[in-house]
């Protein structure tokens, strides 16, 4: 008869970690979980490969800096991940490790020493969003005489009237819509996070629809948006979507990178500050953490730097021919 394997230490703290670290005491959103949970197996499975031993026999000593430094050179050289990507795996790992210290005051030198290192400054991109003529584009794509068509039209519609997240529009259930007028939504965002947004009447006319064709009736856990198996819309699903719409489609997109579900999100904000409305505002519509984060899509807008430029009442000079006041500049001028 076999023994039952003892429970490795490094087990312990992972199960203590996710189970009553995460969600009993911190009560993480479902989300922070499975991006923690992602993090670490990914670690794990690194370090498993680098040490030649299984998982389960890996000691928390092994997971020292060294260790930790070289996963996140693999992530950027061999996994191609972006800095934002590699700075979200170690702040995993940054977390894990504060309850290691706590849970086992003898691996304080070691958390130490991992919590010393630093995340890598990103580069903020420019944020892209797309036009008005073009969104409208976008939406006409789906072929709405076929039941796929209808259901892609009513979700790229709910995403680029509301500026949802993906995750929001995948979680949105049955229950969560409020269709008679005044119509609205009920959202759950990041951190558990939640708020109500109204519903403009046109999407709230192609939802109905879309539930009525689907014959839901009053079942408020049943998902809103499904795949061809009846199931709820993963993210990959969505992605695959927009891209589908656009691809007989030719879409601009102002600013830098490709076009992609937050991209709809971000063309939302931008067309609520072009239209006047206050930062604060589009910071409770979109469920910012921070105003700050709203105000990137203020930096974004060259159309409304263009036009406080125009507004400027400067008079126009003529350049001057720019001549070496030293001859030690006249020569490196002509370098």
């Amino acid at each position: 008869m076999m023994t039952k394997q003892p429970k490795s230490m490094l087990a312990d703290l992972l199960e203590s970690f996710f189970r009553k670290h995460l969600v009993a005491q911190r009560g993480a959103s479902p989300e922070t979980v499975n991006s923690y949970r992602d993090s670490l197996r990914l670690f794990l499975t690194f370090a498993s490969q680098r040490t030649k031993k299984r998982p389960n026999q890996l000691r928390i000593e092994e997971l020292d800096p060294e260790m930790v430094i070289a996963f996140l050179d693999h992530l950027e050289q061999e996994r191609h991940n972006s800095v934002r990507t590699r700075n979200c795996r170690l702040a995993a790992i940054h977390s894990f490790f504060q309850h290691v210290a706590v849970r086992d005051p003898t691996m304080m030198n070691l958390a130490s020493k991992v919590l010393g290192i630093q995340g890598k400054r990103a580069t903020k991109p420019i944020l892209g969003y797309i036009r008005q003529p073009d969104l409208e584009a976008i939406l006409t794509a789906p072929d709405r005489s076929k039941p796929q068509g209808r259901r892609d039209h009513a979700l790229l519609l709910f995403l680029t009237r509301t500026g949802a997240r993906v995750s929001e529009a995948i979680g949105l259930n049955v229950g969560d819509l409020t269709l008679e007028w005044p119509s609205q939504v009920w959202l759950r965002g990041k951190g558990s996070k939640q708020r109500i947004l109204p519903l403009a009447k046109d999407t709230a006319s192609v939802l109905r629809a879309y539930l009525e064709e689907r014959r839901v009736g009053s079942k408020p856990q049943s998902p809103v948006f499904l795949n061809a198996r009846g199931r709820r819309l993963s993210r990959f699903g969505v992605t695959y979507i927009l891209r589908r719409a656009i691809t007989s489609k030719t879409v601009l997109i102002v600013g830098t990178g490709s076009i992609s579900p937050h991209t709809l999100r971000h063309s939302l904000a931008m067309g609520l500050l072009q239209s006047g409305v206050d930062p604060t505002t589009i910071q409770s519509w979109l469920g910012h953490a921070s105003l700050n984060t709203t105000h990137q899509y203020m930096e974004a807008d060259l159309e409304m730097k263009r036009l406080a430029l125009e507004k400027c009442d400067t008079p126009e000079t003529a350049p001057a021919s720019y001549r070496p006041t030293d001859e030690v500049l006249a020569f490196l001028e002509s370098l």
